[in-house]
């Protein structure tokens, strides 16, 4: 993987800056409310098989999952460059903070009714479990603006990178300069980048590190994923072609941001996709 300019890295965490009353004001039509569960597979199961995997859960997407309207979208995702192999994420959409509760709720009755016989219940959440280890963790993210979307009727097991940023708190913040900078930003690299087939950007809302802010980027292939590297660079060239433009660019937003950040990749399983 290539390492990104300063320029690169200071683009990709502009959207931490804007607090939710500014989020609302911008585009109360998003959802609001994302859970990330980072299940890991059971590395002992003997006869794992993919795409008996694949079938048991989704029968549970169609039966419960797809019948649940609390569950604004639902997706799964594989590891590809992660520091563990055995990860996998669930992640849910809501409408509101309650939603998440409810749609859980929701899902006991709806799991009832497709399975009213207990005994058979039962089995298939045994069958369903025996996929995963026991230990889990999980993370709730605000939605924010200027999201580019997937198409609805996407197929395709898309490459998902997930860049995650950290907030420096600096005492001088200034919250016109950040919107001002942040639209602009996704005008010049993001909204007509053929490339990016989908950009996500959220933040913090209850989880370990308040800090945070992740970036969803969905992408076709990992070749594609260097090639959008390199195609920022070029980007900022042609918008801000001399140099000392860009460098007096870059100190206004150094100042928002730790210079720390991490990297993972994962793929979507579009099948098991709501």
């Amino acid at each position: 993987m290539k390492t990104t300019n300063q320029l690169l890295a200071a683009m990709l965490t502009l959207l931490l800056l804007f607090s939710i009353s500014s989020v609302l004001a911008q585009d109360d039509s998003r959802p609001m409310y994302i859970t990330v569960t980072k299940a890991h597979w059971n590395m002992d199961k003997e006869d794992f098989d993919m795409d008996t995997w694949k079938s048991v859960e989704k029968e549970y997407l169609e039966k419960v999952v797809k019948k649940n309207d609390l569950r604004v979208a639902s997706s799964v995702y594989l590891h590809q460059m992660t520091p563990d192999n055995s990860e996998i994420l669930f992640v849910n959409v809501y409408k509101t903070w309650e939603d998440i509760v409810k749609a859980n709720e929701k899902d006991g009755e709806l799991a009832e009714a497709a399975w009213p016989d207990k005994d058979a219940r039962e089995a298939f959440f045994k069958k369903q479990r025996a996929y995963y280890s026991p230990i889990h963790s999980d993370e709730i993210y605000y939605t924010m603006p200027l999201a580019k979307y997937i198409p609805e009727n996407n197929k395709k097991d898309l490459i998902l990178y997930v860049r995650t940023t950290h907030w420096a708190f600096p005492k001088d913040y200034d919250g016109d300069e950040i919107e001002a900078l942040m639209k602009e930003n996704f005008e010049v690299f993001i909204k007509d980048n053929a490339l990016i087939k989908g950009y996500y950007p959220h933040r913090h809302a209850w989880g370990s590190d308040s800090s945070q802010m992740v970036e969803a980027f969905f992408l076709d292939s990992l070749g594609d994923l260097d090639k959008m590297f390199d195609g920022f660079t070029e980007m900022a060239k042609k918008k801000w072609p001399n140099e000392a433009d860009r460098k007096a660019r870059g100190k206004k937003i150094d100042k928002y941001f730790t210079p720390v950040h991490g990297d993972a990749v994962y793929k979507l399983v579009a099948e098991l996709s709501k």
